[in-house]
Parts: C-alpha cells; structure tokens; sequence
C-alpha cells in the first residue's frame, strides 16, 4: 500500500509542482534574511556601502528596523514552505498573500523611488515581486 505523501505527490499536476517549486524557492531565499538578525552590524554596514549608500548609521532604530525587518522576511518565508505543504488546502491565503504581494510591491516602488534608492534595488524588488504575485496567482487559478 502507497503511503498518503506518496499519493499526494503523484496527484499534482506540472503546474501545481512549479508553484510548490517556486513557493518553496522563494521561502528559501526569505529565510537567508535570518541571518541578517544576529550578523554583525560591521556586515549590513559594508552592503551598505557596497551598494553606494554611504555608512549606516548604527543608531539603535536602525538597528532595530534592519533586523526586525530580516525577520519578518524569514518568518514570511517560513509561512510560504509551509504552505506550499498543501496548496490546494491553502489556495485562498496563498492567494490573499499575493493580492497583498502585488499592492505591497506597487508601494515599494514608488517608497525606493523617494528614498532614493539605487535602480538596480528598486527594479529587483517592486517590478520582480510583482512579476513572481502575478505568476502565483496565474498558478494558484488552475489548481483544481
């Protein structure tokens, strides 16, 4: 007798394993932020130069944004494994969480845009995070 995983995974269309595929891809690349809440500030300092932003300023509201804000990526990317666990049984969160994605990211355009932040930056997360919402919507439409 199969095992019920065994059945599951045997039942998922190409569609349904990309969207795990890429639920799951992009948990991973949210929960690499982790380390960003314990790394040494001297760290976040030097991407922040690299990036042509100048110091940091090591006040402890930056501080506390930057690593907060790293775990709330992780955490988000955690929630995301999760729920690729089962996306037929999540679809209408998955689905909610890309809506809020897309509106999200149309915010953070234009915020990079009036912070003043390098173009590469705000190409790479307001255009690129409405681009992987609209896909999981499209994906999250033809499950079963």
């Amino acid at each position: 007798m199969k095992s019920p995983l065994a059945m599951v995974s045997r039942s998922r269309s190409r569609r349904e394993r990309f969207l795990v595929f890429l639920l799951r891809g992009t948990g991973i690349v949210m929960m690499t932020a982790l380390v960003f809440c314990v790394c040494p500030f001297a760290w976040m300092d030097s991407i922040h130069k690299a990036m042509g932003l100048g110091p940091l300023p090591n006040a402890p509201i930056v501080q506390y944004l930057t690593r907060s804000l790293s775990g709330m990526y992780a955490y988000l990317g955690m929630m995301l494994w999760f729920l690729a666990g089962d996306i037929r049984r999540h679809r209408g969160t998955l689905a909610f969480l890309s809506i809020m994605g897309l509106l999200f990211s149309i915010a953070m355009i234009f915020l990079d845009s009036v912070a003043g932040m390098p173009w590469f930056w705000t190409v790479g997360e307001g255009p690129m995070t409405i681009l992987l919402c609209a896909v999981l919507l499209y994906l999250l439409g033809r499950v079963p």
